[in-house]
């Protein structure tokens, strides 16, 4: 009996303990079936609940599971990365049991990136002047599709330099920095701009931020008047950035140096014109820029001298057209400028009477300098017009040279323009000097001229001896690149001893680009023959006999 009472409470107890066991069990779930993600992507923490070991894994490449496995209850960390496309994706990450072999799957959904081109502001104000290395401002611009700045057709005093957008991973917005650059406003008037920001495939934005730019208006300059001339002068100076003008505005522009001003009895003043600038010089500046706006105020000036740009024969630059302006120049200095070019409007020049081009860049005689375009023009100097010195062209990889290395033969047309003086000394010129036996535009001597005239001699009638430069008083072609024979006209010219031939007109160097060796074959050793038949002229003193 009492055994049996043993066996009844062991069953009770065993059945207990059974039922305390089965109510005790924990199952296998997450706390989440699904996760909705944004493009961005990130960290999301799922719980797994489990009585025993299980194992995480997915379909997909952009998520990631910390841990991947792991024994009872554990919170799992779910990386995913940021979307890669405009469209939606989704994945799955299954989770099993294995005591069961039981599944459990949370779906992970992530958004696309919208294509979008946003700016970091939408305003940018810049002033009317500053120096040139100073005129930018940098944008920054996050986008997610590459695109093309669209700047204005009238907006031509922006620019921008070359960028790159790098979307080498997915479409993620990246951010890259644009430069602008802008000029001198000098007109009294502000300036808009709204920059345009273009996909440069067909997507449709979900964003298109656009960029308005802003410049400030410049001081009107009063036209026609002392103080006017007194600003131009001013803001040239600013603008070529002067190294030493010594012109302070808080002292009578009578005091200025390098300013001459008109005043009563100077030939050629007016009325209007006293007290206005006559004269300005401009030296030791530093622009990569044409001439500035400015000079238009300039309208009185009759001579300007503009001379020595730092580092010039780096440029390529024109004049510009505000020169154009000032229709009463007779003189014209712009030298060592950086100049490839005259800008066409120059022609409108017709008073000027002399004109400086030596110490720039020009690969070719401009084509504008012309005895039409310039019908007053009597000097024209356009001496060392090379970038840079080389004494062998055939040895030269470079074309950019300058010293009018791109003309094909001496320029003819400037001979035949009858200055009073021409130099065109320490160039590339190449060829030989044109005789001009064929050319029926130039007469030769007369016998009417040779009687008129006691100097000349009968051996110009007698040789046919062309009349060549007959009014010249300086004619400097020396260290050009030319070659062949001295032309006879040439050299038994009226005025050959007075254009110094053994230092501006003879002496030639270095060689071709075709390899041949400067310097004329018949280069005559002294002047005895010339003065032998010139007999009114005195040979200097030291002469070789």
């Amino acid at each position: 009996m009492k055994l049996k009472k043993v066996i009844l409470l062991l069953m009770l107890v065993a059945g207990w303990v059974a039922c305390s066991e089965e109510g005790d069990s924990i199952g296998f779930e997450t706390d989440r079936t699904s996760i909705q993600v944004s493009e961005v992507g990130g960290t999301e923490m799922i719980q797994v609940v489990a009585d025993g070991e299980w194992t995480a894994s997915t379909d997909v490449p952009w998520i990631t599971i910390s841990p991947a496995n792991g024994r009872g209850t554990t919170m799992c960390r779910f990386l995913i990365d940021s979307a890669r496309t405009a469209e939606s994706r989704q994945g799955k990450v299954r989770i099993r049991n294995h005591s069961s072999w039981e599944d459990r799957v949370v779906t992970v959904d992530q958004v696309g990136y919208p294509y979008l081109i946003e700016v970091d502001q939408p305003t940018v104000e810049v002033a009317n002047y500053a120096k040139s290395d100073q005129r930018y401002f940098d944008v920054k611009v996050r986008a997610n599709v590459d695109f093309k700045v669209n700047i204005p057709d009238d907006a031509n005093w922006l620019s921008n330099k070359l960028y790159t957008l790098k979307l080498d991973n997915g479409l993620r917005p990246r951010e890259v920095t644009i430069r602008f650059q802008w000029d001198i406003n000098t007109r009294p008037e502000e300036r808009l701009a709204q920059i345009a920001f273009t996909p440069k495939t067909d997507v449709s934005l979900s964003r298109q931020d656009k960029l308005q730019v802003k410049q400030t208006a410049a001081l009107p300059i009063e036209e026609g008047t002392r103080a006017g001339d007194s600003m131009a002068l001013l803001s040239i100076a600013r603008v070529l950035d002067m190294m030493d003008s010594h012109w302070d505005d808080g002292e009578p522009m009578s005091r200025w140096s390098g300013v001459t001003l008109w005043e009563e009895g100077m030939a050629g003043c007016t009325p209007e014109k006293v007290g206005r600038v006559k004269y300005a010089e401009f030296f030791l500046f530093y622009t990569k820029e044409s001439l500035p706006y400015e000079f238009r105020y300039l309208t009185a000036a009759e001579e300007l001298y503009i001379f020595s740009n730092a580092n010039s024969f780096l440029y390529s630059l024109s004049t510009g057209e505000y020169l154009s302006e000032l229709t009463q120049l007779k003189r014209l200095t712009v030298g060592a400028y950086g100049l490839t070019e005259l800008h066409p409007s120059l022609t409108n020049l017709k008073n000027l009477e002399y004109l400086n081009l030596g110490s720039n860049n020009m690969q070719r005689i401009p084509s504008i300098l012309t005895k039409e375009n310039f019908p007053n023009l009597k000097t024209l100097i356009m001496n060392a017009n090379q970038r840079s010195a080389v004494y062998d062209l055939s040895n030269s990889t470079r074309t950019d040279l300058g010293g009018f290395i791109d003309e094909k033969e001496f320029p003819i047309d400037l001979i035949k323009w009858g200055l009073d003086t021409l130099v065109l000394s320490v160039n590339y010129l190449q060829g030989e000097l044109p005789t001009f036996e064929d050319d029926e535009e130039i007469p030769c001597y007369t016998q009417a001229e040779i009687d008129a005239v006691d100097s000349l001699p009968q051996f110009l009638v007698d040789n046919r001896i062309k009349k060549v430069m007959p009014t010249t008083k300086l004619f400097a072609i020396n260290l050009n690149r030319l070659s062949g024979k001295l032309p006879d006209w040439l050299l038994y010219h009226p005025a050959l001893d007075r254009w110094y031939p053994y230092s501006l007109v003879f002496p030639q160097e270095g060689r071709t680009q075709q390899g041949t060796a400067a310097g004329f074959s018949n280069e005559p050793v002294n002047m005895n023959y010339y003065y032998d038949l010139y007999t009114t002229k005195t040979k200097p003193t030291g002469e070789l006999e």
